[in-house]
């Protein structure tokens, strides 16, 4: 009785890995009805006077460029300013402002803080607080300091305002490193598979989990309905400002067609800092609306249940990983008939989920895809992929061609071989965490990305989610940690 009990919690354990799978899968069904179920048909040419909001640490290599950029966006300069406010920089950021500043009188301007280090948010409402004092401002871009707006991006983005429905506008941010190297060509693919694919289908289901921290464009009615400024309690401002414009009955947008190329971390280290933040500003959000979770609304739809899934099945995938393999190793003890059975089931519709994934998001990017062709390949991890094999070939893989070498396995290494291959997911979280080990040293240069080529970027993300887990468990503190950038994004 007792072991029937055991094998009824080890099934419903390894089953659970499916949620995320399904969830997946299940969202990337819905892109599709994109093309019916859209804001297009509310949208209208529409071109109000916008303040954009640039918060600058230490920018100096990159905010002069950007701010030239801006300058040649197709759209009418004199319906265009643009404030910097610099948090106290230590270098020459206030310098290069005001040289643009004069460049370009009357759009530049230079907002300056004395105290610096406070956060991102507290320099946003620095920022915000002042154009909200004029009545010029009718829409407000908030940006990040290094990125590049394509020239017809902006224009995209306001003609979803002329709905006075919707509060909010988001961009599609993406990777534009002139020099990519292993890890930016994965976080490119991560986010034609994030943004263009994930947020398509979350404008069909009416609810956004996030604007692009560093593309978020607002109506001046929403900023005013939030009070006129963004969260300072947490690092995920971004996301409790979407969330927040949803609960007040505003619609959230995201226009797959303004692209915006941003500069992404180029180590394992810069790229743990900032999905941390993240991460952890996550946390925050997911307890602050434990009441909305689950609870369908007539505001807003934020409370349904397939955003929910979605939202938990991500939240928590590395928690779902480690009980599913737990599942899968306790089903093997107990010497349950049907283990070999589960597994087959769980990496099956894993790898079917994720061709369909894979395929369908890189069909919404397909120049990005192309050109990281390697990098979509090999997404997943080289274990990975190989159990994903061992799932559809066992006898082929596991006694065949052992066999055709002249190997034959015993059932004690047969066994140990099962488990090893039963219980890799939450150890390939282990292997990223030692890339991340692993760059730190001479021979960093090979082994890193070795290492996630093996494991999987996949498990690196998991890896970080599971740290945001220990962070908060053991109270640590909550720091806003800025990425590095020199200047390396491409306009093309």
């Amino acid at each position: 009785m007792l072991q029937w009990i055991g094998v009824i919690v080890c099934v419903a354990l390894a089953l659970s890995g499916l949620v995320p799978v399904v969830a997946a899968a299940a969202t990337f069904v819905v892109i599709p009805f994109h093309a019916w179920i859209n804001h297009y048909k509310k949208a209208a040419p529409y071109l109000p006077r916008v303040a954009i909001i640039v918060p600058a640490w230490n920018e100096g290599a990159v905010i002069g460029a950007s701010i030239d950029r801006l300058m040649k966006l197709d759209y009418p300069l004199e319906a265009l300013r643009i404030y910097v406010v610099d948090d106290a920089s230590t270098d020459d950021t206030p310098d290069v402002v005001r040289a643009k500043a004069e460049q370009y009188p009357g759009n530049v301007f230079l907002l300056r803080r004395d105290q610096g280090g406070q956060g991102k948010a507290r320099t946003l409402n620095h920022g915000i607080e002042r154009v909200l004092a004029e009545d010029w401002m009718e829409a407000l871009l908030i940006m990040d300091a290094d990125v590049i707006y394509l020239p017809d991006s902006l224009r995209r983005m306001t003609r979803h305002l002329a709905d006075p429905e919707v509060g909010a506008v988001s961009a599609y941010i993406r990777e534009g490193s002139r020099d990519r190297n292993y890890l930016t060509k994965f976080i490119s693919t991560e986010y034609v598979l994030s943004q263009p694919a994930a947020r398509r289908a979350q404008n069909v289901l009416g609810a956004q989990a996030c604007l692009a921290g560093g593309a978020q464009l607002h109506s001046r009615e929403n900023l005013v309905a939030l009070g006129g400024r963004v969260d300072t309690s947490t690092l995920a401002e971004d996301t409790i400002t979407t969330f927040e414009t949803q609960l007040h009955g505003k619609r959230v947008v995201f226009e797959p067609h303004a692209h915006v190329l941003a500069e992404e971390p180029r180590a394992i280290d810069g790229l743990w800092k900032q999905r941390l933040r993240w991460a952890r500003g996550n946390v925050s959000v997911t307890a602050r609306y434990a009441k909305i979770w689950f609870r369908p609304s007539r505001v807003h739809n934020l409370g349904g249940w397939s955003f929910g899934i979605v939202w938990f099945s991500l939240w928590l995938l590395p928690l779902i990983m480690i009980a599913s393999s737990i599942g899968l190793a306790g089903l093997l003890f107990l010497q349950a008939p049907f283990a070999a059975q589960v597994f087959r089931v769980l990496w099956i519709s894993a790898a079917l989920a994720y061709l369909f994934v894979l395929i369908l998001g890189s069909a919404t990017d397909g120049a990005t895809t192309r050109k990281e062709l390697g990098s979509v390949i090999l997404f997943p991890g080289i274990i990975n992929m190989i159990v994903m094999l061992v799932a559809l070939f066992p006898s082929l893989l596991l006694v065949w061609l052992p066999g055709a070498f002249g190997v034959v396995l015993d059932e004690s290494t047969l066994f140990a071989l099962t488990l090893a291959i039963y219980i890799w997911i939450p150890f390939s979280m282990v292997g990223a965490w030692l890339a991340r080990r692993a760059e730190r040293t001479r021979a960093g240069r090979w082994l890193a990305p070795a290492l996630i080529y093996l494991a999987g970027y996949g498990s690196l993300l998991c890896a970080i989610t599971f740290d945001s887990y220990l962070k908060e468990l053991a109270g640590a503190e909550a720091r806003w940690d800025k990425t590095e950038k020199v200047g390396r994004v491409a306009a093309s």
